[in-house]
Formats: structure tokens, sequence, C-alpha cells
């Protein structure tokens, strides 16, 4: 786990961010069986995604062509750094 990431203001989880926006993984909150879980769905630290659904309990994120729908606990332990949008703006998390 990543202590300085965790701690900073600007801290921005996988559920902040508004459906659309892409992002990268900069940090995963878990025991290293949560990121062999993750690394087994194609997503560690430095994957860029695709927020592609928001759900009351979890994410659908999208990841080289492949969707993986990930439940809250999960997300909240997902350190985010929003990227561009596709048309070149910024997107702002929620």
């Amino acid at each position: 786990m990543d202590m300085a990431v965790a701690s900073q203001p600007d801290r921005i989880t996988l559920p902040q961010l508004p459906t659309g926006q892409r992002a990268r993984i900069r940090a995963i909150e878990g025991n290293r069986e949560m990121a062999r879980r993750l690394l087994g769905l194609g997503l560690r630290v430095g994957s860029e995604i695709s927020v592609v659904q928001q759900r009351d309990r979890g994410v659908v994120v999208a990841r080289a062509g492949n969707r993986v729908a990930l439940g809250s606990s999960v997300a909240d332990k997902l350190i985010m750094e929003p990227l561009e949008a596709p048309d070149g703006t910024s997107v702002s998390p929620r």
C-alpha cells in the first residue's frame, strides 16, 4: 500500500469518477491478495481504464476491450489519476 498517495487531499477513488472518464490506476489500497485478483482481471497500478457504468454497489470499467464489474469494497480501494476525455477536455470527479 502506498501511504503517500492514500494521505493526499486530492485522493480520487474509482467511484468518484463520472461515467465516460478515462483514468490511470495510481495505487491499490489493498493487500496482496486483492492486488493479485485485480491483476488476474487485467488491472494493475499503471493500467488505463474507462468508466463504463456507475452502479449502486460498484463500477463497471473497460480495459483493452474487456469489461470488468468491481464491487464498491474493491472500487473504493483504487486510487485514480483522471486523464483527458476523448474530446481533449478535462473531466472532473463528481
